[in-house]
């Protein structure tokens, strides 16, 4: 492998990386809801998750799992299920909240724990994220000779942008609490949210693979 091949993968995974995504916005919303803390174990969470798909991925699990329809519409499905629970869950108690005197959201922020075990979650039952590595890595390593080490070296690069960039978006995220933390800001990043995961969770479902 050359250094313009690290160069290029690099340069294609930080573009993806800054693009706004599912991950991004867990970590932007878990830190309005929870603080730093919380955004910190959300990244923990996403970028573990991520690191068993890569893991799948090089042991080519991943390759079993697209060659196979059917498990991979059962973690495709699974995927867009809890997409679209979180989602509902989030207008519901927007809604319930509107209707209270006391904002329930403030007086339980949401815990670190809670936060990672939704980072992880949210990725491991995402096939996607397995498709995009047995798709990008191939591009990037040698035709010939032992890959996984490369592999590895190609991973470590992408979960090491991750993990260079999240924070950035936890800190604007808990700098940005006093204001978005308040009712009627609340009420609206929730409902927001709530259509956002919903409308993944739904295109999640109706994608094949």
């Amino acid at each position: 492998m050359t250094l313009a091949a690290l160069l290029a993968f690099a340069g294609t995974t930080l573009l993806l990386v800054l693009t706004p995504g599912l991950d991004s916005m867990l970590v932007i919303r878990h830190s309005v809801a929870g603080g730093i803390r919380a955004g910190l174990a959300t990244i923990a969470g996403t970028l573990a998750g991520t690191a068993l798909w890569a893991a799948a991925s090089v042991a080519g699990l991943t390759a079993l799992l697209t060659a196979s329809p059917v498990a991979y519409d059962a973690v495709r499905i699974g995927g867009a299920g809890y997409l679209i629970w979180m989602g509902v869950s989030a207008l519901y108690k927007s809604f319930r909240a509107g209707k209270s005197t006391v904002d329930d959201a403030a007086d339980q922020p949401l815990r670190p724990l809670r936060a990672l075990r939704r980072g992880i979650v949210t990725n491991v039952l995402n096939p996607k994220v397995g498709v995009f590595f047995i798709s990008l890595l191939p591009q990037f390593l040698p035709t010939t000779g032992n890959n996984t080490g490369w592999a590895a070296l190609l991973v470590g690069i992408h979960l090491g942008l991750c993990a260079a960039w999240y924070p950035v978006l936890a800190v604007v995220g808990d700098r940005a609490r006093t204001i978005l933390r308040q009712a009627r800001f609340r009420r609206i990043l929730d409902r927001v949210t709530a259509g956002v995961l919903v409308g993944l969770g739904l295109k999640l479902a109706l994608q094949s693979g």
